[in-house]
């Protein structure tokens, strides 16, 4: 009968524990270069939507976007800029008192829906791509102040289907 040595035994054991430790590896973590920081594309607790874009009248004039955003999240939160995708600049104004200014920034309470709509808040689109027709979708993006964003699909619509509010006031003379 065959009896190994202590020597044997525990080379053996400590054979079979290694094989047995090399099943149970994770995978190696990926090289430094490899990781890539997230990057912001969501502002956590934002919904967006009811967006539309109104195709002006004649062609090379501006057009008009609405939605409407929710701020879900517990702080305050300031849409920085406005990026449609088609146009070639998009511009936050308001309207108070029958007269458009230019806005550089719109502050959204915790808990709080911010209104771009006909005769208030609202985005001038300027430099619209003819492709973009009556019927289709076009892709916007809302830049927060931080670089966070937060992106949503808004409606094409033709002049007359939501351009309310927005008759007889000069679209030229503030810009």
């Amino acid at each position: 009968m065959y009896r190994p040595n202590t020597a044997q035994f525990l080379l053996c054991a400590s054979l079979v524990l290694a094989l047995g430790a090399c099943q149970q590896s994770e995978a190696p973590a990926p090289a430094e270069s490899e990781t890539v920081a997230p990057m912001p594309d969501a502002k956590p607790g934002l919904v967006g939507g009811d967006g539309r874009l109104v195709l002006p009248a004649v062609e090379g004039r501006p057009g008009v976007a609405y939605f409407v955003l929710h701020n879900g999240s517990a702080r305050n939160v300031d849409i920085a800029a406005v990026h449609i995708d088609g146009v070639g600049r998009a511009e936050m104004h308001n309207t108070i008192g029958g007269s458009m200014k230019p806005v550089d920034a719109v502050p959204v309470e915790p808990g709080k829906d911010v209104t771009f709509a006909p005769g208030s808040l609202h985005v001038m689109a300027f430099d619209i791509d003819p492709a973009l027709v009556p019927g289709g979708a076009a892709e916007m993006t809302l830049t927060f102040t931080g670089g966070d964003k937060l992106s949503m699909p808004i409606k094409i619509e033709a002049i007359g289907s939501g351009m309310q509010g927005m008759a007889g006031m000069d679209h030229e003379g503030s810009h």
